[in-house]
């Protein structure tokens, strides 16, 4: 009885992840509002609602406080920073590990929400009240499900971490991700390094992550989910005229059964699913190969370079 339970109860928590990413893009066709969508919401999903364990070092005051100041600050940079936009990416790169050191979290969703603004060039105070507003409603609905026994109580436990190592650490991710950045910003092909794949990255540096455990995997789910919301946009919305939100749940639905297949809840994989949702059209049939691409060499580079220490 227990194992049924415990079934219904994820399959709620995967309903309720759906309802929220199709209520956002139905509000953001209905307004004409393109900032609303904030696809980190479907890693948030993950991470925060699906997942038994939620996989990051954060309680739901720092959930609310990091997206809320990380979107903010992206806006920031492209309103008011008039730099390349390599050097505005590697600022809010930067920022950001700044204030996860400073918070003692590993919450790196925050990374994506503070880059997509500046890779859509958006300046749009909607973005960050947006994130802002997604926020409550994540955390607003994880105490419900906690307190109704939809899923575990989640409790903060601050990463142990020394201060040193950790600027050391991010220091070697800026430096080596700036590196890997010049070839795709130099010639504007900027979603080999999609804001996901950089949350990516930065996750499979950390030595004691399981997603290193298999990045296989890791690979074939973000180019799974690059495909699938690529795919549906192109033929649902493109082609055949359908509602964006139409193509949204789909795409979460099918990305939700992949994940419930495998068993793996790797948040990053429904942000990139819900990028496309956002792209000029242009850019739909190449982005999962991109994607694919980036995500091969990123992996592979954060392995190779971060291990552990004896």
């Amino acid at each position: 009885m227990k194992t049924g339970y415990l079934k219904i109860a994820r399959i709620e928590r995967y309903l309720f992840g759906i309802l929220l990413a199709l209520s956002m893009v139905w509000v953001a066709e209905i307004s004409g509002e393109k900032e609303i969508i904030f696809p980190e919401i479907c890693a948030l999903t993950i991470g925060a609602w699906v997942a038994e364990l939620q996989p990051w070092a954060t309680n739901k005051r720092r959930i609310f406080f990091l997206m809320s100041i990380a979107a903010l600050f992206g806006v920031l940079v492209v309103r008011y920073v008039p730099l390349p936009l390599i050097f505005q990416v590697c600022l809010c790169f930067a920022f950001t590990g700044f204030i996860l050191t400073l918070c003692k979290s590993n919450f790196v969703p925050i990374i994506s929400a503070c880059i997509l603004p500046v890779y859509l060039k958006t300046t749009s105070w909607i973005y960050p009240i947006s994130v802002i507003i997604m926020a409550l409603i994540i955390i607003t609905a994880q105490w419900l499900m906690e307190k109704f026994h939809l899923r575990p109580v989640n409790r903060f436990v601050p990463c142990d971490f020394d201060i040193k190592k950790q600027i050391i650490k991010w220091s070697k991710l800026l430096i080596v991700f700036c590196i890997i950045a010049l070839i795709p910003f130099k010639v504007h092909q900027i979603y080999f390094l999609a804001p996901p794949l950089i949350v990516m990255f930065t996750e499979l540096s950390n030595p004691k992550s399981p997603a290193r455990k298999k990045p296989f995997y890791i690979v074939g789910l973000m180019t799974f989910g690059a495909f699938v919301g690529s795919t549906l946009r192109l033929v649902l919305n493109v082609h055949l005229g359908l509602h964006l939100y139409i193509c949204t749940a789909l795409a979460c639905i099918i990305l939700f059964i992949a994940l419930n297949r495998i068993k793996i809840n790797f948040p990053p994989a429904g942000a990139i699913l819900l990028i496309p949702m956002i792209l000029d059209e242009k850019l739909l049939l190449m982005f999962p190969v991109e994607i694919f691409i980036g995500a091969v060499i990123l992996s592979f580079v954060a392995i190779i370079l971060f291990k552990n220490e004896k």
